[in-house]
């Protein structure tokens, strides 16, 4: 049988297709050192990762090179993130990176100083950002490692100071290649749990290579854009991360995070019945003044009383006696006055002619009579005297000329 001939073109396709079909070459990290690296002026970059012998060419595109902060020099080891392909043109296979991220002490410290001066010059790390945390948070939602002994920390101490506050526990990777990732998602859920106060982001403690995730520029800007104040407890002494950086409040482990965060209830206990025995001191106190002053007050009221009680007999004394006189002389004339009003009512009075000697003449039912023409011989009359009242019986009547008409006319009546 004759072997099966290809072309150049042919070979290249099927090695293509081959490389794409493989889930590992897809999307991987490669580890080397950078032993080229040229800037094109289209905007892509294109490098050489080396180890003893071998060598890997890539390539990062215009698109994905913008969003590289921290370029790494020739001779950095540096963790290349991305997809291995054949290019069929030079009948090669290489790396189509995503991004570069620096290795080494040297290399990652350069790295994170030029992320550090990125998010200052947007001013991500003003520390007027830092918003105060929760006098008493109920709700924290804790994005660690669900298997880390930061966990057992955290509800540990947290148990102690204040037990009515609960954790949610949103798990994340602390460290690795796919840490940054991981904490990135987990934090964008922490400000989605429901009724959350506050987040803890927080890890146990290691060497600080390994807490570069938490230099990781998307995973700072989540920490940055949480929803709620967030305290870190990163777990180590020495050094800051960038998250540490921008969070609203930084502690060096995940135990003191939890002291930061939460009151503690044995000294709210103790601060409130402080607050209670200096409040009834002080109430003891102003009820001793408020007695005291009210007894001088009372004193002095008593004094002012007696004092204004004897300027006004004092007063009435003498207006008594400036008035005195003219006051008899007022009674005098209302006496006399009194009398001569008692004078004319008693001329006015029907009993004073009977003093004078004229009865008081009436029909029998009463009717008093006046002129005479209104008798008729037969009618029966009394007449009523100062002391006793008389029957009559009219016998006849004699006409008379009225006294007025009489002293007009000059007659005597």
């Amino acid at each position: 049988m004759e072997p099966r001939s290809l072309s150049v073109c042919e070979l290249g396709a099927y090695l293509s297709q081959r490389f794409s079909e493989d889930l590992l070459l897809r999307h991987l990290w490669v580890r080397g050192e950078l032993s080229e690296i040229k800037r094109h002026s289209s905007g892509h970059t294109y490098f050489t990762l080396s180890e003893g012998e071998s060598r890997l060419g890539g390539v990062l595109f215009r698109g994905d090179a913008f969003r590289q902060i921290s370029w790494p020099r020739v001779g950095d080891a540096v963790l290349v993130e991305g997809r291995i392909a054949v290019y069929e043109a030079r009948g090669i296979y290489q790396i189509y990176a995503l991004r570069l991220i620096p290795l080494g002490a040297g290399a990652q410290s350069r790295a994170r100083e030029e992320l550090r001066r990125l998010l200052e010059r947007e001013g991500l790390l003003d520390p007027r950002l830092r918003r105060p945390l929760p006098p008493f948070p109920e709700v924290v939602a804790l994005v660690t490692s669900p298997t880390g002994a930061a966990v057992q920390d955290v509800i540990k101490v947290g148990g102690k100071r204040f037990p009515s506050c609960r954790f949610f526990v949103v798990p994340a990777l602390v460290q690795g290649l796919g840490a940054p990732a991981s904490l990135v998602r987990a934090l964008r859920r922490a400000g989605h749990v429901p009724g959350v106060e506050a987040i803890m982001l927080v890890r146990g403690g290691g060497a600080r290579e390994d807490l570069s995730p938490f230099d990781d520029e998307q995973v700072v800007r989540a920490a940055r854009h949480s929803p709620v104040p967030l305290v870190t407890g990163i777990g180590h002494q020495t050094d800051l991360s960038l998250c540490d950086m921008v969070a609203d409040a930084s502690t060096p482990t995940p135990s003191a995070a939890v002291e930061k965060l939460l009151p503690d209830r044995q000294e709210i206990l103790d601060r409130l019945e402080s607050l209670a025995r200096r409040g009834h001191m002080a109430l003891s106190r102003s009820h001793d003044r408020a007695s005291l002053q009210m007894d001088q007050w009372t004193q002095r009221g008593s004094r002012a009383v007696r004092s204004y009680l004897k300027e006004g007999e004092k007063t009435l004394d003498r207006l008594i006696q400036r008035h005195g006189a003219a006051l008899g002389s007022a009674l005098d004339g209302v006496g006399k006055a009194l009398d001569l009003m008692e004078e004319r009512l008693e001329a006015l009075s029907p009993w004073h002619p009977l003093r004078r000697g004229f009865p008081f003449c009436e029909r029998e039912d009463g009717t008093p009579l006046v002129r005479g023409e209104e008798l008729f011989p037969g009618d029966r009359l009394r007449l009523r005297f100062m002391d006793a009242v008389a029957l009559a019986q009219v016998e006849a009547v004699e006409r008379a000329i009225p006294p007025s008409e009489a002293f007009e006319r000059g007659i005597k009546p």
